[in-house]
């Protein structure tokens, strides 16, 4: 006999940051700087008495909007087989496709497609990753909390240095301040203080324009980063490829895409040597999975965007060269701590993803909705 759905949960919770975050969005006045974190939770059991828990999050707004939205739909889920996850994501999407089948509407989404994986997962008392059909058991991992512009370079200097002590490999600074100068000086700054064997990698968070980012981009050669991020508008396939096609340093975008679509638009035009996608923008992982195939078909790199705790999983499950994003911002969510070791992040063996909610994250939460019972 299947199982079935009996219940959803869903959970709106804020996380607030020790202190305030800037990278060049901030600095050129596209954004106010980042205080809080907004993590919408789904959890999901079955008449079987399997448990699943997914998650999704927004950053400086939204997370009201994904709430709202996964509330709507969440429903439609309920009495139904959590094994068909296909026709569940399929089910949800076109429930909202008045709203579009990309951005906050997946979003919501990608919180119950994560919670139906990690029980799927659980249910074969298996990792998510070995689920998935993993290539391997830990991955290379960067750090890019201590690297924001509104700490001073001493400050970020201290950061990298313990991360490398941690056995964390490799470090990724924020650049795109309208000082060029600086940037230059920050990222020589960092590299003169690292090891050899250690990664660099620099952020520019969509803040140059074509000329300014070709003219940094040979600026930044001599330095040997293993990429130079989002140098552009996130939406300029196009101007991507020329870069791509111009200089040698590797470039990498997607974090801020939201549908596969977006993703296949960076992949058909050539624009970049590494794939950022992101799991909770862009509906789940199963949509995840479907960008995973075309970037392994197009023979690109991987360094899936924020959420390690769960990128770990999906990173391990891909053929190609990746990387996983060391960030502690969402470690106060979780009872479980990911291992590092010589430079990589260790896929942890306990069943689905492996995380439970905290007691502080249920004291965090601000809103819920439940369906079923």
């Amino acid at each position: 006999m299947p199982d079935r759905i009996r219940t959803l949960k869903l959970s709106l919770a804020y996380l607030p940051l020790a202190v305030p975050i800037s990278d060049a969005k901030v600095l050129t006045g596209r954004q106010r700087p980042l205080t809080q974190v907004a993590l919408l939770f789904a959890e999901i059991t079955t008449e079987a008495g399997f448990e699943g828990i997914g998650f999704s999050y927004s950053k400086r707004a939204g997370g009201p909007g994904l709430f709202a939205h996964a509330r709507e739909i969440g429903g439609d889920v309920i009495g139904e087989d959590p094994s068909d996850i296909g026709k569940l994501d399929t089910l949800l999407v076109w429930a909202g496709a008045s709203v579009g089948r990309s951005g906050l509407a997946t979003q919501a989404i990608a919180a119950i497609d994560v919670a139906l994986w990690d029980l799927k997962a659980k249910r074969a008392s298996l990792p998510l990753a070995k689920l998935l059909g993993s290539h391997r058991d830990a991955v290379p991992c960067y750090n890019t909390s201590g690297g924001f512009l509104n700490a001073p370079i001493e400050e970020v200097l201290d950061n990298a240095a313990e991360a490398v002590e941690r056995g964390i490999g490799g470090i990724k600074i924020k650049v795109g301040q309208p000082d060029q100068l600086a940037d230059l000086a920050r990222v020589e700054a960092v590299r003169s203080s690292l090891p050899e064997s250690v990664a660099l990698m620099v952020d520019a968070n969509q803040q140059w324009d074509r000329g300014t980012a070709l003219r940094m981009g040979r600026q930044l050669e001599p330095f040997g980063l293993v990429w130079i991020e989002e140098p552009l508008d996130a939406y300029d396939a196009a101007g991507h490829a020329m870069l791509s096609a111009r200089l040698d340093t590797p470039i990498a975008s997607g974090e801020m895409l939201t549908s596969v679509a977006e993703h296949r638009a960076l992949i058909s035009q050539n624009s970049v040597s590494f794939l950022q996608p992101d799991a909770p923008r862009v509906g789940g992982i199963t949509p995840f999975l479907r960008i995973l195939a075309l970037a392994d078909e197009a023979g690109l790199k991987v360094a899936p965007h924020f959420a390690m705790e769960l990128h770990l999983h999906l990173a391990a499950a891909y053929p190609g060269e990746v990387w996983v994003e060391h960030f502690d911002w969402l470690e106060p969510l979780f009872n479980e701590r990911l291992e590092i070791a010589d430079g990589r992040m260790l896929v942890p063996d306990r069943p689905g993803i492996g995380v439970s909610l905290s007691d502080q994250a249920r004291a965090w939460t601000v809103e819920t909705a439940t369906f079923g019972g």
